[in-house]
């Protein structure tokens, strides 16, 4: 009775602590018939929560899986809890998905415990993680090499999963089933030792152990400092993010003054899905000549001059439309929208200097004036100049990045290029002094109304 009222305090200062349930919260329990799970559902339903069980059935291990399900199932009419129970290929699943056993069961796991807190209206799903867990999880992490995340053990509380038997021992748990004379079922897997996990279970922790006689306890206690100084880093991380990074763009010269550069590229990068290889190389060459880009499963990242440039993977850019009007409001592109006039030039017209404006000789036009994205191969007369340019050399003379070569708009009359969009006309169909009609087009940033509507 002393180690269940022991165990039992123990978890309800950790449910305050991190604010794990409020009092009418409906909870589903996780149980897998071992020890864990089954002490969890015990002590929920002693502290007067409602409380479900869903148990799954893998079929990994040939009678022993049934052996678990038949258990559950039995404890469950023991003590009155409804139990919701699924029956997975996880083997199939695992190859469907091109993903180990284990990442299989989990997936499989956490998918149908959100299915039945959805389903059934239930407020939170509580695992049965404990102690042993998370030092067990932490080393593992930095066998395989980690950053602080990695190091700070599994959390508490994580969207609806909460972990209430996180600052309990598996001893503790153990003992407490044993006062109760509550039965549980063992998975012979866990006393084999192919598995990382169960290397670390059942020879490292136990030398260690030989070492000093409470490491779970210290593990545990190093575990919430480096918790803790991880929430400091991410603090300290997104003051450092907000100086480099605007929209999709960040500042490799800003990047450099601050402290551990590296470490903040790190992890801006990691949010847009590349790994630390890649972040690594990136920042080693970040003094590299513009151009270079790299991938992540979602984004393009593109080295250019003092910054990198992201963009999403599935943004679409294209023309909207083909033949302009000679009057009128269009949207060419998702971004840009034309006003297009047709002016009357008198001897006092000034013809306009902006770049987002082109006034054009509406005579020496052919029809019809289409706008398309610039091409390879393409060529124009640069306004003020006599030969023909490359338009991908005039936009590298002009130092655009390859995005912004990439969405360059040319407009054509009668498929000769008349107008570089923002950035040049053609010599050919500039206005001079016999000019009495002109074709203006205003370049503008892509509005959802109309002006004219």
């Amino acid at each position: 009775m002393v180690q269940e009222n022991h165990l039992c305090e123990k978890m309800m200062r950790t449910i305050r602590e991190h604010d794990l349930f409020d009092a009418d919260d409906k909870v589903l329990v996780g149980v897998s018939g071992g020890a864990d799970s089954v002490a969890l559902l015990l002590l929920l339903r002693q502290s007067g929560l409602h409380c479900e069980a869903a148990h799954c059935n893998f079929h990994l291990r040939g009678e022993e899986s049934g052996r678990d399900e038949e258990f559950v199932r039995s404890l469950c009419r023991d003590i009155s809890v409804r139990l919701h129970v699924a029956d997975f290929d996880t083997r199939a699943y695992a190859g469907k998905h091109g993903v180990s056993i284990e990442m299989a069961a989990r997936d499989l796991r956490y998918g149908y415990f959100e299915r039945l807190r959805e389903e059934w209206h239930l407020d939170k799903i509580a695992v049965a993680h404990h102690r042993n867990d998370n030092v067990e999880t932490m080393l593992l992490n930095l066998i395989r090499g980690t950053g602080l995340k990695g190091l700070s053990g599994m959390d508490y509380r994580n969207g609806y999963v909460v972990r209430p038997l996180l600052d309990a021992g598996r001893e503790e748990i153990e003992r407490y089933l044993s006062e109760k004379g509550q039965s549980y079922v063992t998975d012979s897997t866990n006393l084999e030792t192919d598995a990382v996990r169960n290397k670390i279970r059942l020879e490292l922790l136990p030398k260690m152990q030989g070492i000093n006689p409470s490491i779970f306890e210290t593990l545990q206690g190093t575990l919430q400092r480096v918790a803790d100084a991880a929430v400091l880093y991410k603090v300290a991380v997104e003051e450092m993010r907000g100086k480099v990074e605007c929209g999709n763009s960040i500042d490799t010269k800003t990047l450099r003054r601050l402290p551990a550069p590296r470490a903040i590229l790190f992890e801006i990068l990691s949010g847009y899905g590349f790994n630390g290889s890649q972040a690594g190389e990136i920042y080693d060459r970040l003094d590299g000549g513009p151009g270079k880009v790299y991938e992540s499963p979602g984004w393009y990242l593109l080295r250019d001059r003092g910054r990198l440039l992201l963009r999403r993977k599935d943004e679409t850019y294209a023309c909207l439309c083909d033949v302009l009007p000679l009057e009128g409001f269009v949207q060419v592109a998702p971004d840009v929208d034309f006003e297009i006039r047709r002016i009357h030039c008198t001897e006092n017209f000034d013809v306009p200097r902006e770049k987002s404006v082109v006034c054009l000789d509406l005579d020496k036009l052919a029809y019809p004036i289409t706008v398309r994205l610039a091409q390879e191969g393409d060529r124009f007369v640069p306004f003020g100049m006599q030969g023909e340019k490359l338009v991908s050399d005039y936009l590298t003379d002009r130092k655009k990045n390859l995005f912004e070569k990439e969405r360059q708009l040319v407009v054509c009359s009668g498929g000769v290029i008349a107008w570089l969009v923002g950035e040049r006309p053609d010599e050919r169909f500039r206005i001079d002094r016999h000019t009495t009609r002109a074709l203006l087009i205003r370049c503008q940033a892509h509005r959802a109304v109309s002006p004219f509507s």
